[in-house]
């Protein structure tokens, strides 16, 4: 059975051990060297960032979020053994983990580390399609030649690539599609390198829970539950047709799933129509304090995405998911595109206000489209608000600031309500 050694990259016949340098970080699976469609993941990014800046924490759990009010955004792995996990709040993670080292996220930082890796995938294929700063898709197809080696052997050096050079870690999910390769890479983190090939897919995806298909979120997952489909093998029981008159589109997309095929394409050149954020809260709230400090955390990570990739939006959006999962969205026009968080930020907490007396919620998010470069970004005063242009220029500051010298070095008030 081919495999390969993940240290140094030879590739041998089946065993425990390389028999080269006689790691025993070996792969091997039956069509190892013949699939091309990939998913690369960072092992808990944000943190093993902080991680890798400050060695001193390298055996510390670690929180990236806000204040005891807000919420994690992720958690290294030894938090990650304690229960602490995205979107958790705050204050329920310090419980769990009371020792952990707290850090306010550095969105500008991130995003220039995530070039570095995007960089290492280039240098292998132009087809990467990112999903966010930590992971991405690539399409290796017909680059053996290239590289005189398969794609098996050029992701397991891109991810050793990163730790050597960059000092962070990765996982790899090889598959022959899309929707296979993000499971895979789930599979064995962090340093991890699954394969599902095409004979064993059917098998492979018999008796996992439908909430392995990425999309299908915790409102979705009630709905099928209500119609009986916990498991792909539910899924099987039931024709196209029937699917799409109770689901929609999606009973299409799951029904394809259910057998796993997936003929999207890996893009290089997708174009990003819209930057969002949202968090899901575990107990419904109404408290317009902790409902306005997780806009301006949200307004701020969706500010650093639109930054860290030289863009701006004229429209902000608002999306308020209701108690009973109805869900409100409001949006508005803004004169001129923006990249601002402050803007952003005033900008939802307006819409919210007309939308507060919906409430409980459970979900809220903010977003920002009809994207355009980030150089016709906030470019007109405001006659109503003379304040603005100073609050700006003090975000530019505060940037520049976090940049150099670490995302604590400035807070605002309201990012640890």
């Amino acid at each position: 059975m081919p495999a390969l050694c993940r240290d140094c990259l030879t590739p041998f016949d089946a065993g425990p051990r390389c028999p080269k340098c006689r790691s025993p970080r070996v792969v091997s699976h039956p069509e190892l060297f013949s699939l091309s469609i990939a998913h690369m993941d960072c092992d808990a990014f944000y943190a093993s960032v902080e991680k890798r800046d400050n060695p001193g924490l390298a055996d510390k759990p670690v929180i990236i979020g806000g204040g005891k009010r807000g919420v994690v955004s992720t958690a290294c792995y030894v938090a990650r053994i304690r229960g602490v996990h995205s979107a958790m709040p705050m204050f329920q993670a310090l419980k769990l983990c009371p020792d952990a080292v707290v850090i306010r996220p550095r969105g500008s930082h991130y995003a220039a580390v995530s070039k570095e890796i995007r960089a290492f995938m280039e240098a292998l294929t132009p087809a990467v399609e990112p999903l966010s700063l930590d992971e991405a898709f690539l399409d290796m197809t017909g680059t053996e030649r290239l590289h005189h080696a398969p794609p098996a052997v050029m992701l397991a050096g891109l991810v050793k690539r990163m730790e050597d050079e960059l000092g962070l870690s990765g996982s790899i999910g090889l598959s022959h599609n899309k929707f296979l390769a993000k499971i895979a890479s789930d599979l064995d983190k962090p340093r991890g390198f699954s394969v599902i090939g095409r004979a064993e897919t059917e098998d492979f995806l018999r008796d996992k829970p439908v909430r392995m298909i990425w999309g299908v979120g915790t409102a979705m997952q009630t709905s099928l539950e209500q119609a009986g489909i916990r498991t792909f093998t539910d899924l099987l029981r039931w024709d196209k047709e029937d699917l799409h008159a109770r689901f929609g589109a999606m009973g299409d997309r799951l029904w394809h799933l259910a057998r796993g095929e997936d003929r999207r394409r890996v893009s290089a050149n997708h174009p990003m129509k819209s930057i969002s954020n949202e968090t899901t809260f575990f107990e419904d709230t109404a408290d317009p304090e902790l409902l306005d400090g997780h806009i301006w955390r949200l307004s701020e990570k969706v500010s650093d995405r639109a930054k860290a990739k030289d863009i701006a939006g004229r429209v902000v959006t608002l999306k308020l998911k209701r108690a009973d999962f109805r869900t409100l969205t409001r949006r508005i026009s803004l004169a001129d595109p923006t990249q601002s968080a402050d803007r952003i930020y005033r900008t939802a907490r307006d819409l919210f206000a007309n939308a507060a007396s919906e409430g409980p919620f459970r979900l809220v998010g903010v977003g920002l489209s009809e994207l355009g470069p980030g150089s016709a970004a906030d470019l007109s005063g405001d006659l109503l608000d003379p304040q603005a242009a100073k609050r700006r220029a003090a975000e530019k500051a505060t940037d520049a600031i976090r940049a150099r010298f670490g995302s604590d070095a400035i807070l605002k008030g309201r990012s640890i309500r």
